[in-house]
């Protein structure tokens, strides 16, 4: 008789719940790793509400999460997760800059950061190294992280958007958008009271004197994150 033949028994497949604004981007991301061994796409969502719900239910290995979301934002679901005792890994997969993000995500409780437009190539490593229990950065983030610490020891120059906290971060980009206090408040779910202290608290730090003048450094840097 023939020898009986072993076989190891399947591996589990690792599973991801995509929380993005953008349909069509959500479904370009979905058939990416799905094309992968190993790898589930176990749903998807646009808000910050209805991602928390459907990782109870699912109880996903991975949330890949882009920082601005149709209901809420990616900082405070990502703050939300961590602090759930059992929270799945957390991918941030965003078009902003990850000089300036990409920390702030690892402080809010994220295990990696990529940019947008390097997901097609660079994706399914970002994954399989979070999922691996490491932290995942694009290759020359460490190299800009130096460059910059070297500037700033240097002394001199404008302010910089760093110094900002993580929601002072969110009011500046939508005063950048066009947003006024009224709708940044219905948008992070603030009140206008506080959202104008947010807007003295970022004059203060980028040393700008007026409204108008926040106004334009605001949409100066979101024309320079956007090009």
């Amino acid at each position: 008789m023939p020898e009986e033949e072993l076989h190891e028994p399947p591996r589990r497949k690792f599973t991801v719940l995509l929380v993005d604004d953008h349909p069509v981007l959500r479904r370009g991301l979905a058939d990416l790793i799905e094309s992968e061994t190993g790898l589930e796409v176990c749903g998807g969502c646009s808000g910050a509400s209805e991602a928390l719900r459907l990782v109870e239910a699912l109880n996903p290995d991975l949330v890949i999460v882009d920082l601005w979301l149709k209901e809420g934002t990616g900082f405070d679901l990502i703050e939300q997760l961590a602090a759930q005792g059992s929270s799945p890994r957390i991918l941030v997969c965003s078009v902003h800059d990850e000089l300036l993000f990409a920390e702030r995500c690892l402080r809010a409780g994220a295990s990696g950061y990529i940019q947008k437009e390097e997901a097609t190539g660079k994706l399914v490593q970002a994954i399989r190294q979070v999922m691996e229990g490491r932290v995942y950065f694009s290759e020359h983030v460490s190299e800009r992280i130096m460059s910059q610490l070297v500037n700033s020891a240097a002394g001199g120059g404008e302010a910089s958007i760093s110094e900002l906290s993580n929601r002072e971060l969110q009011v500046f980009e939508l005063i950048g958008h066009g947003y006024g206090t009224k709708d940044i408040a219905g948008q992070l779910h603030l009140s206008r009271k506080t959202v104008e202290t947010y807007r003295e608290k970022i004059k203060g730090k980028l040393n700008i004197a007026s409204g108008s003048q926040l106004v334009q450094r605001a949409v100066q840097w979101v024309l320079e994150e956007n090009r």
